[in-house]
């Protein structure tokens, strides 16, 4: 009890001292963001720039309410978004029931790794409009392309961060399972897959930011919806304030994301940051 009671103790002064310093971090990060928006209205009224450059923010926000209500190139920006969201969701799903297994044979086969680990490698590096127009040859022009340019996108954040994680357990947890009997299977199951959840949360995190911004160039393959089309189409008649509402909508969806995440490891994985 006495223990306890001392190790709760010791636990409040570093707590006293994180809040002020999460509350004071908020507040930069608010004060900048508004003082960017003031900026912006500035240059805008000032006529530092011409609207069809840098349209006013009232103008962004005209456009945004302008796509919500009335509806822009062909749907409303509600059909926009979601066509935008399926096409990051379905490719996130796809990436993680195959990145995860790669990073684990990787991770604890010398096959796998001779195998796998030269074609993530090559995959790396590559920027998603250079394996463009392979992918429209190959699967043509419909919503699988789209998915799967994404996929690629995110695809070498999810193995690597597995492999790190997995690589990252601790050998006494393992010699520890393996004394007790434990199959390869189960040291998978039971040690190495929750050792390395930490580290795919974080390439979770990195491949969703990689998946949005591959968005719009995946929109460009005979898309009718979603953001990155709407973009595309406002772009080509200089339809500026529409462009903007369109690259801050991505942006908005790709922070509420990263929120929900965030969340996901609060509650599912609480010892993360903690270790």
């Amino acid at each position: 009890m006495a223990d306890t009671t001392l190790q709760l103790e010791a636990r409040r002064p570093a707590d006293a001292v994180v809040a002020p310093g999460l509350s004071w971090g908020r507040f930069i990060g608010v004060a900048t963001i508004l003082g960017l928006l003031l900026l912006w209205a500035l240059a805008s009224a000032l006529a530092w720039t011409s609207p069809v450059f840098l349209p006013s923010p009232a103008r962004v926000w005209d456009a945004l309410v302008r796509a919500a209500t009335i509806g822009y190139a062909n749907a409303t920006l509600v059909e926009h978004m979601a066509a935008s969201l399926w096409r990051v969701g379905a490719a996130l799903g796809c990436t993680l029931a195959v990145g995860v297994p790669v990073g684990l044979l990787i991770a604890t086969s010398r096959i796998g790794r001779g195998i796998l680990d030269p074609l993530v490698e090559f995959i790396r590096p590559l920027p998603p409009l250079a394996y463009l127009p392979l992918i429209i040859i190959w699967c043509g022009i419909g919503e699988p392309s789209k998915v799967l340019v994404i996929s690629i996108a995110m695809l070498a954040p999810i193995v690597i961060s597995t492999v790190s994680g997995v690589r990252a357990a601790g050998e006494s947890q393992i010699r520890a399972a393996r004394s007790f009997g434990a199959t390869r299977g189960q040291l998978l199951r039971e040690v190495m897959l929750p050792a390395a959840l930490p580290s795919i949360f974080t390439g979770l995190r990195i491949a969703l930011g990689a998946g949005w911004t591959t968005l719009v160039a995946a929109e460009l393959v005979a898309a009718t919806r979603g953001l990155g089309y709407m973009i595309q189409s406002a772009a080509q008649f200089l339809v500026t304030d529409m462009v903007i509402a369109g690259i801050l909508m991505i942006s908005a969806l790709a922070t509420v994301s990263e929120f929900f995440l965030r969340w996901i490891e609060r509650r599912f994985l609480p010892w993360i940051g903690k270790q």
